[in-house]
């Protein structure tokens, strides 16, 4: 299975309940005192494309090898594009998005 390069969307209370509704919360992982991260894989690819688009984004190499630092609007795109999807794997169809317009 090749690599993969996360982008993890923390979760609060009303997040959690819609992802419960879409059967995704048992993807959720635990972070820093019970708070709740949903992990959103990118290829290698992917992940060029998006730190290409977005230039205050960075990618953690040294440790998470995870990207960092999306804009908040990014981020919320992602997680009801998850939300709708009933899926994780949705970046394809984000980036396809973005080159729409």
């Amino acid at each position: 299975m090749a690599e993969t390069y996360p982008i993890n969307i923390w979760i609060n209370e009303e997040r959690f309940k819609a992802l419960q509704a879409a059967g995704l919360d048992h993807l959720l992982k635990e972070e820093l005192a019970g708070m709740k991260v949903l992990v959103v894989p990118c290829t290698a690819e992917q992940r060029d494309k998006i730190l290409k688009l977005f230039p205050s984004a960075k990618f953690d190499e040294a440790t998470t090898k995870s990207i960092e630092l999306l804009p908040r609007h990014v981020k919320d795109k992602i997680y009801e594009l998850c939300v709708a999807r009933k899926s994780v794997d949705v970046m394809d169809e984000f980036l396809a998005n973005l080159e729409k317009g």
